[in-house]
């Protein structure tokens, strides 16, 4: 399938509204991590939209849920990195191709006045992109070195992932294979944040010198600030396992996976195939369903 490079245009200006942000870029925001085992919680276009009044199709509006993204986006903590997307910088999206080149400028231009309320151009934010490594990129060729560094963030480290479930993160294949121990607290994959403060209290028995991988939609961005708060090294690395799975099936648009929750394909929440993996059940700490 032949993707081909659109370009964008507007009868507005949001690159006049917006613009020179201090956005790292995701390689950066990687090197942040490994160089200071720095904490991160990351806004994507959801999670913005869920600050705006516009819910999910995994988690419905929930006022507090609103209140708690915009308390942990304007927040300033030492450690704690602020990932955004990169494309409120506009020129970023000459790196995209296919559905990214189509829909990120648009958002932008949408709700450009919004993002200026929520976002200071004085701030050092850092890219909320670090999970999104390949399908939107028009360059490719750089996605295995980038993974091998991702990989980093947790190599030889005693790892708890909080995930929804049927998520699964690297179930079925290598992306956590360094990682020195995995342990899982399985919370819902639909309106997580229902269950918050029962998730938080299942997190605050691991010990201290654990890293948690959290994979659950805005909930995450909201749990990382407050594990951080408690003293954890935390890293909200969302739809990391997905991305990569694309990758090693070299997708060129969002497709199924079998025997996961993929939020962004139309048959990819419904009819999700069980997993036998022993050793991905004996991982299991927790399930708060």
């Amino acid at each position: 399938m032949k993707l081909s490079k659109k370009k964008f245009k507007f009868t507005a200006t949001p690159e006049k509204v917006l613009g020179h942000f201090k956005i790292a870029s995701p390689e950066e925001t990687i090197e942040k991590i490994l160089r200071d085992k720095s904490s991160i919680t990351r806004f994507g276009d959801g999670e913005f939209d869920f600050i705006y009044g516009v819910d999910m199709n995994y988690q419905k509006m929930d006022k507090d849920l609103s209140r708690r993204l915009k308390e942990v986006l304007l927040s300033n903590e030492e450690n704690l990195i602020i990932g955004i997307p990169n494309v409120f910088n506009l020129e970023y999206c000459e790196k995209y191709i296919g559905r990214a080149i189509e829909f990120w400028p648009g958002w932008v231009n949408k709700y450009k006045f919004k993002i200026l309320k929520l976002v200071s151009r004085k701030k050092q934010y850092y890219s909320a992109q670090i999970s999104r490594f390949y399908l939107d990129y028009i360059d490719k060729s750089h996605v295995g070195e980038y993974v091998k560094k991702l990989k980093q963030i947790w190599e030889n480290r005693d790892i708890v992932i909080i995930e929804g479930n049927q998520t699964r993160l690297g179930v079925g294949n290598d992306l956590l294979q360094n990682a020195k121990s995995i342990e899982r607290i399985i919370c819902p994959a639909e309106n997580a944040y229902s269950k918050y403060n029962a998730i938080l209290e299942e997190a605050k028995k691991v010990s201290k010198d654990k890293l948690f991988l959290l994979a659950l939609g805005p909930t995450a961005t909201v749990l990382a600030y407050d594990l951080y708060k408690l003293g954890y090294q935390v890293v909200d690395i969302g739809h990391v396992d997905i991305e990569y799975e694309w990758f090693l099936r070299k997708a060129t648009k969002k497709i199924r996976i079998e025997n996961k929750y993929v939020t962004e394909v139309a048959d990819g929440r419904t009819n999700i195939e069980d997993v036998k993996d022993e050793k991905y059940k004996n991982e299991i700490i927790a399930k708060i369903i």
